[in-house]
């Protein structure tokens, strides 16, 4: 039982400071409206006709691409790094990895995803 009290006290600890981060923010926010709060910032100027731009999904897509495969380059530079102490079952376990990323590089490719219309 003695090893669990660690993760009790980790858990305990990141419920606290969640809740105490909270409730700070709660009694010290400032507590009158302020008019400007709600209007839009441009250039300090105020907008002149419709302020609601739509952006093409296309944006989102490109950056979700980006990040999906800016995580395979944070896991494939430690592997690199002990490459000839993992041996032949790091390597497969690499390539597995190298391929199920390809699959879904394939996939978004054969969906039309990374196409600019």
């Amino acid at each position: 039982m003695s090893e669990w009290v660690g993760v009790a006290v980790f858990i305990v600890v990141g419920i606290l400071f969640g809740a105490g981060g909270i409730l700070i923010s709660f009694l010290i926010h400032p507590r009158s409206k302020n008019r400007f709060k709600e209007e839009p910032y441009e250039c300090g100027l105020p907008t002149e006709g419709p302020t609601w731009v739509q952006f093409k999904n296309q944006y989102f897509t490109y950056a979700l691409m980006f990040v999906i495969f800016d995580v395979e380059v944070i896991y494939l530079y430690p592997w690199a790094v002990t490459f000839k102490g993992l041996g032949l079952a790091g390597l497969i376990k690499m390539f597995i990895f190298i391929f199920i990323l390809v699959l879904g590089l394939w996939y978004a490719w054969k969906e039309g995803a990374l196409e600019w219309k």
